[in-house]
């Protein structure tokens, strides 16, 4: 019975590998041939790379979505952040309501949260979409309680007498905050940054009913496009989502080799 556990988990490991890489590793193959659409593979050709680096159009709707999902996720990880300390330092009762509010946003469907804040927004409030207001308000819905699940459990894992002993020792409650809390929780704030970023990256409901008219984001352009018959553009999107993945593996892989070198001098110094 051993042997046969032994014998499916590497198989079931493969498996799952191929499930969730093989289709990227196929468009990846296909960004660097000259064919039209996904079947026989023929010359190998840049030419993918360059229209996505040339095209003025491409290049606009990158900058755009690039300087979105910034925005948005700091505007986010300082809500987020700001709403953690405070759910913290809160009485339980606040903190217990304040923490399933931020459940909601998470659960909820993006569908209902972009067409919901279309309708406060642009209907109730008057708010025209040209002004981006509400592209940026949606994407800080979207990525703010998701910062507040990073921060928060950063915090509880903090010593809450190190505050009090700063405010003891002579500092200002903003000193105490920005020169004692935040440097403890700031592994939190990053890696609550860099998932808002991502999802500000893949939301595609929220900006379709958030936007304006004249601007896409990465999601709602490959939607758009593979509607459209351009079939440059559509195979220039191969590259893109190449890119993407190279951007992320390099990413995940600096932080591990960041992370085992941290790992490595905190061993050093218990020695």
């Amino acid at each position: 019975m051993n042997k046969r556990i032994s014998l499916w988990r590497p198989l079931f490991f493969v498996l799952m590998l191929l499930v969730l890489y093989l289709p990227i590793l196929i468009l990846a193959v296909y960004s660097f041939t000259d064919a039209t659409t996904i079947g026989a593979i023929r010359g190998f050709s840049l030419h993918n790379y360059v229209t996505l680096f040339t095209t003025p159009e491409l290049q606009t709707m990158i900058l755009g979505t690039l300087a979105l999902a910034f925005g948005a996720a700091a505007i986010a990880t300082v809500l987020g952040t700001l709403g953690a300390l405070g759910a913290f330092y809160a009485r339980p009762r606040i903190r217990s309501a304040v923490q399933t509010v931020n459940q909601i946003p998470v659960i909820n469907a993006d569908v209902v949260t972009g067409f919901s804040l279309c309708v406060l927004l642009v209907v109730v409030l008057g708010i025209s979409k040209d002004t981006f207001i509400p592209l940026v308000a949606g994407h800080v819905v979207l990525c703010a309680p998701f910062v507040f699940l990073n921060v928060m459990p950063r915090i509880r894992q903090m010593d809450p007498a190190m505050y009090e002993a700063a405010l003891d020792l002579g500092a200002t409650p903003r000193k105490a905050l920005s020169q004692v809390v935040i440097p403890q929780i700031m592994p939190g704030i990053v890696s609550g940054f860099g998932l808002a970023v991502t999802l500000s990256l893949d939301d595609y409901f929220i900006a379709t009913y958030t936007k304006p008219a004249t601007f896409n984001t990465i999601s709602t352009y490959v939607v758009n496009a593979t509607k459209g018959s351009q079939t440059t553009i559509k195979t220039a999107l191969w590259a893109l989502s190449t890119v993407i993945f190279a951007i992320v593996i390099l990413f995940v892989a600096a932080m591990n080799y960041r992370a085992s070198r941290q790992e490595k001098r905190r061993e050093k110094e218990d020695v």
